[in-house]
């Protein structure tokens, strides 16, 4: 039954779709490169202020545009907590890791959001914790463990460790709350909003964006315009496309390949590769994600439980996901096993 209703859809699934899918993971691996590149003459709070003023002001260009005007009501205290935690939290402190992290070894780490996605649904939600997840977690956590002692920096190392991890957790808290506003505004509604108040959240960080910017090359101006153009701004309109047209599960395991994209573009440009076990860390970490989204057989054969899986969250680029919630797109992930995002 389940097959005869999800064939039709992949069926369907136009190639424009699948263009912008890869585009929108193209865009947010780039984002990780171009983080680590600006980062050492952009300090991270700055650097989050300036993509996220250029965001904002791009999305609600087009919000008005669209003539789709405020969010009501209901949806503000979703789209607030999404703004801190997912725009304002996760950017800073990625930033910061990155000052510490290769840029294939954060996108890595950061691929594991949606397994934390699924523990704050399971507390918060009351989702529930399956098996699954359970093993996930787990798993996940010796690939963090392999990730931090992989790196030569000592201390050092393990802080940048300890922020991708952070921004991870800031992503699946910013999911959480997006989870109501979504069921009461659009999806560009709560971006835009959302990015908005990540900016005044990072207004505490204005004197030094001044001060960095003043100081800056004219290649790092372009990078913090570029951020909040493409990975924030544009990104969010090729997911939006791509996920009107593929199946949330599905096109959730598209993000596999976001930490690969990443670590093929942090060659050539930075000069970085991650160490073996580096890589094995961060393996492990996307390999928990996919195990924390196996549904189990019930006696009559494979269905979809509610409570199964994580949503397939879009990685920590993440940022502008899902036009469901967690629970929603649970039931489209018996065709798509693998994890939901890396994203930045």
């Amino acid at each position: 039954m389940a097959q005869h209703e999800t064939s039709p859809v992949a069926a369907k699934t136009p190639v424009t779709a699948l263009a912008a899918a890869l585009l929108t993971m193209v865009l947010w691996a780039s984002a990780f490169v171009a983080i680590r590149h600006i980062g050492e003459s952009v300090r991270p709070g700055s650097l989050a202020l300036g993509r996220l003023l250029v965001g904002a002001l791009a999305l609600l260009a087009v919000v008005t545009i669209r003539r789709e005007g405020l969010p009501p009501r209901a949806a503000w205290p979703g789209i607030a907590g999404m703004g801190v935690f997912w725009f304002g939290l996760y950017m800073v402190a990625l930033n910061w890791g990155e000052r510490h992290t290769e840029a294939g070894t954060a996108a890595l780490l950061v691929g594991a959001g949606p397994l934390l996605v699924a523990l704050l649904a399971g507390f918060l939600l009351h989702e529930g914790f399956p098996r699954p997840l359970l093993v996930g977690l787990a798993v996940a956590f010796v690939g963090a463990a392999l990730a931090g002692a992989s790196s030569g920096g000592g201390d050092t190392a393990v802080v940048g460790v300890l922020l991708c991890l952070a921004a991870a957790a800031g992503h699946a808290v910013g999911v959480i709350f997006q989870k109501p506003a979504l069921s009461h505004a659009s999806p560009l509604q709560v971006t835009a909003y959302a990015s908005t108040i990540g900016a005044i959240a990072c207004l505490p960080f204005a004197g030094q964006l001044v001060t960095d910017l003043g100081n800056a090359s004219a290649g790092s101006w372009a990078g913090v315009v570029y951020l909040g153009l493409l990975p924030t701004a544009l990104a969010f309109w090729t997911w939006s496309y791509a996920l009107a047209h593929m199946p949330a599960g599905r096109l959730g395991a598209v993000t596999y390949i976001v930490p690969a994209i990443t670590v093929v573009l942090a060659w050539p440009t930075l000069g970085e590769f991650p160490s073996g076990l580096a890589l094995a860390g961060g393996a492990l970490c996307l390999l928990g994600v996919g195990l924390s989204r196996r549904t189990p057989r019930t006696a009559t054969g494979p269905t979809a439980s509610p409570t199964a899986s994580p949503t397939a969250t879009p990685a920590p680029e993440p940022v502008f996901a899902e036009s469901g919630s967690v629970g929603d797109v649970r039931g489209e992930t018996a065709d798509a096993s693998g994890p939901a995002r890396a994203q930045d």
